[in-house]
């Protein structure tokens, strides 16, 4: 392969998802992309793809590396299922206060810029924004909630976890922060009772 340069395709992800979550699918240029990977605009296209192909792929990783970890924090959520929501906001609130990561959350991110989307983008965006519903829902309901309140439980517990992730992109402190996540929790120990 002499005179081709070689390059790390997970770096090369990893470096376009920070752009894009840092600036938004809108605001970022190929340009862009191309001095956040350190590779030139054909080796983008070649090996990357488009930049509509690329944001997928982007987005993917991401809900890929963060929803796994949502689900290993919720497997709890039978036994302990306080002690699983509150892993979840975790989970949130440390990549929120990493300071190698953008603040906020790219599929929230993305989710609002959603009129200026392609459709195949703006529906995956929804998409990952419902596994996170579906995934607090299961564990409401292995906690043994009446399903109503499973499902609005599920509702308010990804809502409250998206809010976060806004409100850290608007300079609200990690204090604030787990302040909101410790009201949300004490209104879910309220509905599970005295067993957890």
């Amino acid at each position: 392969m002499a005179g081709k340069k070689q390059f790390d395709i997970d770096t090369a992800l990893d470096a376009a998802m920070i752009q894009f979550w840092r600036s938004g699918y809108a605001d970022t240029s190929v340009d862009d992309l191309s001095r956040a990977t350190g590779l030139n605009r054909s080796s983008i296209y070649s090996s990357l793809g488009d930049k509509d192909t690329l944001f997928l792929r982007c987005l993917e990783r991401y809900t890929t590396r963060y929803g796994g970890k949502y689900d290993a924090a919720l497997s709890r959520a039978a036994d302990a299922p306080l002690a699983a929501a509150r892993a979840f906001f975790d989970i949130t609130l440390d990549r929120i206060a990493d300071p190698d990561l953008p603040d906020g959350c790219l599929v929230a991110q993305t989710v609002m810029a959603t009129p200026v989307l392609s459709a195949s983008i703006a529906a995956r965006a929804r998409e990952a924004i419902g596994f996170q519903h579906t995934r607090l829902r299961a564990a409401m309901s292995a906690a043994r909630l009446p399903d109503e309140t499973a499902e609005s439980y599920a509702t308010h517990l990804a809502a409250v976890n998206q809010s976060l992730a806004v409100m850290s992109r608007a300079g609200t402190s990690t204090e604030h922060l787990r302040a909101i996540v410790d009201v949300t929790l004490d209104a879910l120990a309220r509905s599970l009772g005295p067993a957890d």
